[in-house]
């Protein structure tokens, strides 16, 4: 999941920093010091995101800090469109991370993959509708258009069952979140589930479109976090890899807490983008240190975040409730809290 800027999204690009190998093994390139004076084996990580302030972020805090050479790692990022994709392309070990919003959270749930680590709750998405619709009722037969497995599909949802509503009172139309954009702009869609900034550039096109439903809306039964995933198993598989990988997570989790203005200029850099475009997805997004997410893991409130979520995804047909675990199979907490020390 989650989001992605069109212009970035369009092109399906890939960063390859480092030459590709096979499934999280360690790949020996050279050998350096990088938390003491033996020498280290450096291993390859493979990586996916999408390039957006939440799935870049802690790429961009890890590079410029030198977060990958002081935990002996060597990355090769991929971008990508969304969430599902990402987790797809662990099954077949093509990346051994990758980065997925809320509407994505059904996979790991059900077993396809293991959340390394929360990023942020965000207020960003967004159900928006043409000028003169101005109810969620006003969308029964209506085209909308919505990035499937996406945060903006689960606003979508959310908003037509809060109003007695399926996907089946619509005309409810898969595509792509840069896709969106025009279609909107356009008119060939009546409506969207979608989220800033994307939002703002649509905003540029039809200044007085109608915001129909936000994630504030629903704040008291469900949050809308982020989250960064790893490939099912990997921590068995190459405990070395991920306990060197929740390394960087967790310094570059904190940094970017402590250091938001900082964090948005390595972002920019990192993804060629704007940093006022930043700052207005960043208004949307709260961010969660690895210190705060470990105590909300602990008082249980991660737990129940996941737990509602779940309901919601059998509900909506995504998944079976004999196939989702239990929350702490999943989210790798024990590997967090280590890498937090």
């Amino acid at each position: 999941m989650r989001r992605t800027l069109a212009a970035l999204a369009a092109g399906a690009l890939t960063l390859s920093l480092a030459a590709c190998s096979g499934g999280g093994d360690s790949t020996t390139t050279e050998t350096q010091g990088a938390s003491s004076d033996a020498p280290v084996e450096v291993m390859e990580v493979k990586f996916g995101y999408i390039p957006d302030l939440n799935g870049t972020a802690l790429l961009a805090i890890a590079d410029a800090e030198g977060l990958w050479e002081k935990n002996g790692l060597k990355p090769n990022l991929q971008t990508f469109t969304n969430g599902p994709l990402q987790i797809q392309a662990m099954g077949s070990k093509d990346i051994d991370y990758g980065y997925i919003g809320n509407g994505a959270f059904w996979l790991p749930a059900s077993g396809k993959a293991d959340m390394a680590c929360l990023l942020a709750t965000s207020q960003a998405d967004r159900l928006i509708a043409q000028p003169g619709i101005t109810s969620i009722k006003d969308l029964k037969g209506k085209k909308v258009g919505v990035p499937e497995g996406t945060s903006g599909d689960t606003i979508l949802t959310l908003a037509l069952e809060k109003n007695g509503m399926t996907v089946d009172d619509i005309d409810r139309v898969p595509m792509d979140p840069a896709t969106v954009v025009p279609a909107f702009s356009a008119g060939q869609i009546d409506a969207a589930g979608i989220w800033y900034p994307l939002v703002d550039t649509i905003k540029e096109q039809v200044p007085d479109l109608v915001e129909l439903a936000q994630d504030s809306d629903f704040e008291d039964t469900m949050a809308f976090p982020s989250a960064i995933v790893m490939r099912k198993g990997l921590a068995d598989e190459n405990a070395e890899l991920a306990k060197r990988v929740e390394k960087v997570l967790a310094e570059a989790l904190n940094f970017r807490a402590e250091n938001p203005d900082k964090t948005l200029e390595m972002v920019a850099k990192m993804s060629e983008q704007k940093i006022e475009d930043l700052k207005g997805e960043a208004v949307h997004i709260k961010v969660l240190s690895a210190d705060e997410q470990l105590k909300l893991w602990d008082d249980g409130t991660i737990k129940t975040w996941l737990e509602n979520m779940n309901k919601f995804f059998v509900k909506g047909g995504k998944v079976q409730e004999s196939e989702l675990l239990d929350p702490a199979d999943y989210f790798k907490a024990d590997l967090l809290k280590e890498a937090a020390k």
